[in-house]
């Protein structure tokens, strides 16, 4: 089998874009006065902002993440100063998770930069160019799930 060369590899490709957007992203963030705030927390902190006050499983749902990698994104956020842990008062073996205040806060700086941060990525895309993109990772992220079975 010959691979396909880092320039026309999709997996290449895939993987220098999700960096590149990622980078662009954490920057963005520090530049409007949220460098507390990684990009993987965003997965963490957009539920919150909908709904605060969730049980952490459930916001591992929402946030699409294993509960082990919730541990420990929580873990970091909460010494970040953006949520907070508290006993499910309904479920002694669970514990709620909430924003604080600077959690709150940080809601428009975030959504600013993340708008930001797509202007400049997707600068002289099409919007069919951006929903042809979004459905073709969201297929290859379908497939990868039905090969871990």
């Amino acid at each position: 089998m010959n691979f396909p060369l880092p320039p026309q590899c999709p997996y290449y490709l895939i993987t220098r874009a999700a960096l590149s957007t990622t980078s662009l992203l954490k920057k963005t963030l520090s530049n409007k006065g949220a460098g507390n705030i990684k990009p993987a927390y965003l997965a963490v902190l957009i539920p919150l902002w909908s709904q605060n006050n969730l049980r952490a499983n459930e916001l591992g749902k929402k946030a699409g993440l294993e509960p082990s990698t919730m541990t420990g994104l929580l873990d970091r956020m909460e010494k970040a100063g953006l949520v907070k842990r508290s006993p499910d008062p309904e479920d002694r073996r669970a514990n709620r998770i909430s924003l604080t205040e600077n959690g709150s806060k940080m809601e428009k700086i975030s959504e600013t930069a993340v708008k930001a941060m797509f202007d400049t990525a997707f600068v002289n895309m099409s919007k069919n160019d951006i929903n042809i993109t979004k459905k073709t990772l969201g297929k290859i992220i379908e497939n990868c799930k039905k090969g871990d079975a």
